[in-house]
């Protein structure tokens, strides 16, 4: 179910966001999306989950467009963690989890199987011990968790997240970034922006770099995180090695 775009535009308070960009994005794949603040990279992920209307060009979704989609159809098909989210209401964990299958339940409420995917997205996500608690009570990284199991109890084709891992203690990262690569592992799209160039350099199977609106470059992630292109897209001259188990390292050295 491949989700793409074409020709995209975006004018914000009459500053150009997005510069007729086209591209696509295959599913059973991580594409992590880069760029420096400003690029346009949260722009691009409120498009393509159909939150903001862009002002010329069109997102599709397996060749239909996304805007024509009905709202639970929509919700079922794509599912958005936003940067910085909010929790308004002070109700337990498994309430605000149990939002996300909205786009599944029918007029009688919550059926069995939206119970366990509930259930299973609290585990993936380890909040499930959470799950009496008052969503207002919980600590910045607890909440980045809650509000990413309520995306994947939605089970969306495709999961856009904006800097997941704001407010996660180190474990809790790899926790994260080990679920959204099973979840496309099973077929599903996953796209997600970060700024953590070593994390994006061993997470990622593609790797979308934008610029000032525009893509400087995209691709698999070799081909796309060199010294070269993260200078052009940073202005900082960057070491990429390995560490000694053989990961990736990408370390900012000194700024151009």
């Amino acid at each position: 179910m491949l989700l793409s775009f074409e020709n995209l535009s975006l004018t914000l308070r009459g500053r150009k966001i997005l510069d007729q960009i086209s591209g696509a994005f295959q599913p059973g794949r991580v594409t992590v999306i880069l760029g420096a603040n400003g690029a346009g990279k949260s722009s691009l992920l409120s498009c393509l989950s159909g939150l903001r209307e862009p002002k010329s060009g069109s997102v599709t979704i397996d060749d239909r467009a996304l805007l024509s989609l009905h709202g639970k159809e929509r919700g079922r098909m794509i599912g958005l963690l936003p940067q910085r989210p909010d929790i308004h209401w002070n109700v337990d964990v498994r309430t605000i989890v149990g939002l996300g299958r909205l786009p599944h339940s029918g007029r009688w409420g919550m059926s069995a199987a939206d119970h366990e995917a509930v259930a299973r997205a609290m585990e993936a996500t380890d909040c499930a011990d959470l799950a009496e608690r008052k969503a207002m009570r919980l600590s910045g990284g607890e909440q980045g968790r809650v509000l990413l199991a309520r995306v994947l109890a939605g089970e969306p084709q495709w999961l856009l997240a904006d800097e997941p891992l704001a407010s996660l203690d180190p474990a809790h990262q790899f926790d994260v970034l080990e679920r959204l690569k099973n979840y496309a592992a099973a077929g599903k799209g996953v796209i997600v922006v970060l700024h953590d160039l070593t994390q994006a350099a061993r997470f990622a199977d593609d790797i979308m770099v934008m610029k000032d609106g525009a893509i400087l470059a995209a691709g698999p992630r070799n081909e796309v995180m060199t010294a070269e292109i993260m200078a052009q897209a940073y202005g900082v001259e960057v070491q990429i090695g390995t560490s000694d188990t053989g990961e990736p390292l990408v370390v900012p050295v000194r700024r151009l």
